[in-house]
């Protein structure tokens, strides 16, 4: 059933959402000046440690010259731009963090607060999946995995039966970070029932790459 989001629900998903374009942005711009400076042989430099513009003067190529005018102007430009965007990105995440200290009761902030109760789920993917998805109401868990694309689509045809693994019709970020979250869950819930269950249900096929033991009850295809 489609159900259409309120013009308040799609505004708060900005947050997230334009964080996620800024990171894309910063890293682009770091790994732009990082570039630059590879093909002079310079490796390893940190763009936004402070002190990094006023010691382009002092870097030398990997034959020992001093880095090209041109070269170093376009390399300040590319960091005005990183800097802008990091500035942006400190800025919106306080604004965030603000926005979550004090959250009306049963509002999506005050979900978003809950989740981050958990450990192995830091505020950032808390709020991310309360803002694209625990804004909405679900009956059944089938409800929230077709909601971000992670229901099973099988194929039945006469006597042809198989899965065709998971659908990706949902929503993309939710389902990128469900599946981020669920290893994360493994390392740092591990006595938890949920990574009992997914430990017993799939734990045995490293064991069968390893060592060639067949987990128990599994048939093998016949050999070619």
């Amino acid at each position: 059933m489609v159900r259409v989001p309120t013009p308040e629900d799609e505004d708060r998903k900005r947050r997230t959402r334009e964080r996620e374009r800024l990171l894309k942005e910063r890293t682009g711009h770091s790994n732009r000046i990082k570039g630059l400076l590879h093909g002079q042989g310079i490796r390893d430099v940190m763009p936004l440690k402070p002190g990094f513009l006023s010691g382009l003067d002092e870097m030398r190529t990997g034959d020992g010259r001093v880095l090209p005018p041109r070269l170093k102007d376009e390399i300040r430009r590319e960091h005005e731009r990183l800097v802008l965007v990091h500035t942006q990105i400190r800025a919106l995440e306080a604004a965030n963090a603000a926005a979550h200290r004090a959250p009306a009761k049963d509002s999506v902030e005050a979900k978003a607060v809950q989740l981050a109760q958990l450990k192995a789920i830091g505020p950032h993917i808390a709020q991310l999946l309360a803002n694209e998805v625990f804004y909405r109401d679900f009956k059944n868990r089938r409800q929230v995995g077709s909601c971000v694309g992670l229901t099973d689509m099988p194929y039945d045809s006469g006597a042809r039966r198989r899965q065709q693994g998971i659908s990706k019709a949902g929503n993309r970020r939710a389902r990128t970070t469900a599946i981020e979250l669920a290893w994360l869950w493994l390392s740092h819930q591990p006595d938890s029932e949920l990574s009992r269950w997914f430990r017993a249900r799939v734990g045995n096929l490293w064991r069968y790459l390893e060592t060639g033991l067949v987990p128990t009850g599994a048939a093998l295809r016949p050999s070619l």
